[in-house]
């Protein structure tokens, strides 16, 4: 027992992960009317979606009261790059929900889903959410309306607020964080009972389910990594993007992919700036910006978790719905956390506005975790080399114009 222990404390959360989906599955065949089994993946859910708000809530102020201020146009560059790429990238995964349609096996959903009206109807149920009560919102998990007021308060601490307050806005975030850190600390267990509950009450197939949303994500963030990023970086420098897409994701995406987390990886991706002659006083400050607000991979995961959890109850969605969706993949993106399966977390802002209620919308959270183990992996690997290589992309732009020789 105490040599099992040790090597349990010496093992990675993913190595963990692995061990629980594993024993999940053989506990959901052997014994499958162990309900008692289920109770831990049912706390962990609510776990998750009690802390979610809160941390949506928070992230979002603290990085807006916190940002820097103007810095020059390489500044505005990387913004837009971010934010554009991260546009695309969910745009991408729209038209891979379509092409390529997904569906999972849910629970006691049917009476539950109810579905949209017109376009008209979604935006007037948007707008109503944008400006619920706050603390309502919160409560409510209301994700529309936490993050316009994250916003709107933000925008306020930044131009109004003390340097104390501020540090102290980034004390609270970092503590909201940590909590979300110790909450997925215990994914092991609550994955060992999601997948104990899905194959006890589905068999094995559902793993033929999650195998073709798995290759779904994955194969859309690599369109991304390997086809639109660089199609973006080519046109801008005007010369072949690969070198410097290879470079950022061999020391940069390779790290991430392990770490997991793009608040990790941080470190990584300013010793590879330096590497590649950046300024530091530009990449000090788009590297950790980056890990908040340029979330390809999250924008492709809140998207097609969204589309599959959409077309799996049996709702139609518009194409001019599936754009506003990819609008709102992309802002709720970079609410997301710098921890692992951060994204997740934002899937039930993008289920509300198809009328999917939070239940339903944090069991395909649930189901993310289960494949999280690749997914998250992926999605981490490409917001990280990402944040590289549009921070060089925007020097390198400087570079031209002031005739400087580039690296690559």
């Amino acid at each position: 027992m105490k040599a099992i222990l040790k090597v349990w404390k010496e093992s990675t959360l993913v190595i963990k992960i692995l061990i629980g989906l594993v024993l999940g599955a053989l506990l959901g065949i052997l014994i499958p009317k162990a309900t008692f089994l289920s109770v831990p993946g049912d706390l962990f859910v609510g776990a998750l979606k009690g802390i979610a708000p809160l941390l949506v809530f928070v992230l979002v102020i603290s990085s807006l009261a916190n940002a820097a201020g103007d810095i020059g146009k390489r500044f505005t560059t990387v913004i837009i790059l971010y934010m554009a790429s991260t546009l695309i990238a969910s745009s991408i995964a729209v038209v891979a929900g379509y092409l390529f349609p997904v569906t999972i096996e849910l629970t006691d959903y049917a009476a539950e889903a109810v579905p949209p009206g017109g376009l008209q109807d979604i935006l007037h149920s948007i707008l109503i959410n944008l400006v619920q009560n706050p603390v309502a919102a919160i409560g409510s998990a209301n994700y529309v309306g936490v993050l316009a007021w994250a916003v709107l308060l933000g925008l306020a601490f930044k131009t109004f607020a003390s340097p104390n307050l501020k540090a102290s806005l980034q004390n609270i975030a970092d503590a909201v964080s940590q909590v979300v850190r110790w909450i997925i600390s215990l994914a092991p267990f609550g994955i060992f009972s999601l997948v104990f509950s899905a194959v006890s009450l589905s068999g094995l197939q559902i793993f033929e389910e999650y195998g073709r949303l798995l290759l779904l994500l994955v194969g859309a963030m690599a369109f991304v990594a390997f086809i639109s990023n660089p199609l973006i970086v080519g046109l801008l420098l005007r010369r072949n993007p690969y070198p410097l897409v290879l470079k950022c994701l061999r020391e940069s995406g390779i790290t991430a992919f392990f770490t997991r987390s793009s608040a990790a990886n941080i470190p990584v991706n300013m010793a590879l700036c330096e590497r590649l002659g950046l300024d530091k006083d530009f990449y000090s400050v788009s590297i950790p910006l980056g890990a908040t607000i340029n979330m390809d991979g999250a924008a492709v995961v809140i998207t097609i978790m969204t589309m599959t959890a959409a077309r799996t109850l049996g709702l139609n969605v518009p194409i001019i719905s599936a754009l506003i969706l990819s609008v709102l993949a992309t802002i709720g993106a970079c609410g997301s956390s710098g921890v692992a399966g951060g994204s997740l977390l934002l899937i039930p802002m993008a289920c509300s506005m198809f009328g999917i209620n939070s239940d339903i919308a944090m069991q395909v959270v649930g189901v993310g975790f289960i494949i999280g183990v690749i997914q998250d992996s992926c999605e981490t690997a490409l917001n990280s080399s990402s944040d590289v290589l549009f921070t060089a992309t925007a020097e390198f732009l400087e570079w031209k114009k002031e005739g400087r020789k580039l690296p690559l």
